[in-house]
């Protein structure tokens, strides 16, 4: 007996060991969250696996924050925990707590980490403290700042499209079209900002003497505005026919508030968009789910502002399981029109974002009724198209592809003294989409892995009653069940005793 449980020690600790050998020559962990966030998409690893010198991070991260920076931290360490073991070494990261003293405080300040100035609320007094989130990247002597993660945002992009700014060498030429009104690269900020992590960005007019240059793929064109003649067409007709790519963000129909009128735009595009078997039609898209304008009401005591919905500006939440809108949540469109198949069996026509199932169409040119109550019969249409892909049907891996969004203001901030803020689903669709004609689309896998909020559905009247009900009732049958349970246990015990009685009688006669 001692010899076998001798045996079986000596087998437990000899186990125990070689399982720990293994997990210090092997790193094994689990993602168990539902869109599996700490699981480091192939985009990451390739970079992770490209680094051939160590790359430090310090993370100037506040404690004792609400629960929402709180969560931001750890996911913040969670990321640079798996970075730090799948680069075998290659990134060594510290979290600092510039709080503790006014050197680190400083030192995190003059690196570029901002901070910002939040609540943090009491039971009996609340108080104003300085939250730093943010990170500095030193690669060689190069240095890279995130100055604060927000809430929200999605740490693995941040963390790879800061490392990635250092190591990449060389990056895909995207060319932005100039000279038909589109807007000046300062007035796409945003895009921009996001762009140049990983492409190179350059200008391109086309002149009577210039081709689009052939170490481009990627064209964009942004709001043209002003027409195009034969011979621009023809240059892009000779750039998509050797494979080029094209994003087209293209006004069809356009508003102004200031007369409430909606046009038609032309510029020539538009033909060649639908002989190449896209088209976009002259109506204005309205849509019951859509944002507000502020309009000015005169009353007796003066004017005062006031919000009215406006179905000319629909907000997008409908999208096809694509690459391209995986991830998306909320797209703001304004004065958007519908798109329209018009090819033949040569094209693939894939529609990637449609209005709500309360919609319809309008023909421009008109006049916008700014005061009209709308009314659920005025939205009879569901799901129009607008914004889709064309490919061709073929093998050949040269072949062009076109992404055309029915609204050519969709990522334009505007000019640096009347900047405005982009809608973020709005930049990630841009984003996104050249990421995907430029075949670096696995980069989309990292920027939607965005923490979503999951909102609380509100129950309906006879749904909270039956909840009412059920929670008073549940409670009770389950003791009346136990009641029941226990009695019946009790019986039978003394129903075998007495069955047994006889025999211990009959054993003591």
């Amino acid at each position: 007996m001692i010899k076998n449980i001798s045996i079986r020690t000596v087998l437990l600790i000899s186990t125990i060991i070689l399982v720990n050998l293994i997990a210090i020559e092997f790193y094994f962990r689990f993602d168990l969250t539902e869109d599996k966030k700490y699981t480091l998409s192939k985009a990451t690893t390739d970079l992770l696996d490209s680094l051939n010198e160590t790359l430090t991070i310090k993370a100037y991260f506040s404690e004792d924050l609400p629960p929402e920076y709180v969560e931001v931290r750890q996911e913040f360490q969670t990321m640079l925990e798996e970075y730090a073991n799948r680069s075998d070494g290659k990134i060594v990261y510290e979290f600092i707590n510039p709080n503790t003293d006014k050197i680190k405080e400083q030192e995190a300040i003059e690196a570029g980490v901002q901070p910002r100035m939040i609540t943090i609320w009491k039971k009996t007094q609340n108080r104003q403290q300085k939250a730093f989130m943010g990170a500095v990247i030193a690669f060689g002597d190069k240095r890279e700042v995130i100055p604060f993660v927000r809430p929200g945002s999605a740490v693995e992009y941040t963390l790879s499209s800061a490392i990635k700014k250092h190591v990449l060498k060389t990056r895909p030429v995207v060319g932005f079209l100039q000279g038909h009104g589109e807007p000046m690269l300062n007035e796409l900020l945003e895009v921009r900002k996001r762009l140049e992590i990983r492409y190179q960005i350059q200008e391109i007019r086309l002149t009577d003497s210039t081709e689009i240059p052939t170490h481009i793929r990627t064209m964009v064109l942004v709001r043209p505005a002003a027409e195009f003649n034969n011979l621009q067409i023809q240059k892009l007709q000779r750039f998509y026919d050797s494979g080029g790519n094209l994003f087209v963000a293209l006004n069809r129909v356009d508003g102004n508030l200031q007369n409430a009128s909606g046009t038609v735009v032309s510029t020539g595009l538009e033909r060649w968009l639908k002989e190449l078997g896209i088209e976009a039609e002259d109506n204005f898209v309205v849509d019951a789910q859509c944002a507000a304008i502020t309009l000015q009401q005169q009353t007796g005591a003066g004017i005062f502002n006031r919000q009215a919905s406006f179905p000319y500006i629909p907000v997008i939440s409908a999208f096809a399981d694509h690459p391209i809108t995986l991830g998306l949540q909320n797209v703001v469109l304004q004065f958007a029109s519908n798109l329209k198949f018009v090819g033949d069996s040569s094209k693939r026509f894939t529609p990637i974002a449609f209005s709500s199932p309360k919609s319809a169409l309008q023909k421009a040119p008109l006049m916008f009724d700014v005061q009209r109550q709308w009314m659920a019969a005025d939205f009879p249409l569901k799901n129009i198209p607008v914004a889709a892909v064309l490919e061709n049907n073929s093998t050949m891996s040269e072949t062009p592809k076109l992404v055309l969004v029915a609204d050519g203001d969709f990522v334009i901030n505007g000019p640096p003294q009347k900047m405005i803020n982009i809608q973020p689903d709005n930049l990630n669709l841009m984003v996104n989409a050249i990421d995907w004609l430029a075949d670096e689309n696995r980069w989309h896998e990292l920027q939607i892995k965005n923490p979503r909020v999951r909102l609380i559905r509100q129950p309906d009247e006879a749904s909270s009653k039956l909840i009412k009900f059920a929670s008073f009732l549940i409670p009770i049958i389950l003791l009346l069940m136990f009641g029941i349970y226990r009695l019946q246990r009790n019986i039978n015990r003394k129903n075998n005793l007495k069955r047994r009685k006889p025999d211990y009688q009959q054993s003591a006669n």
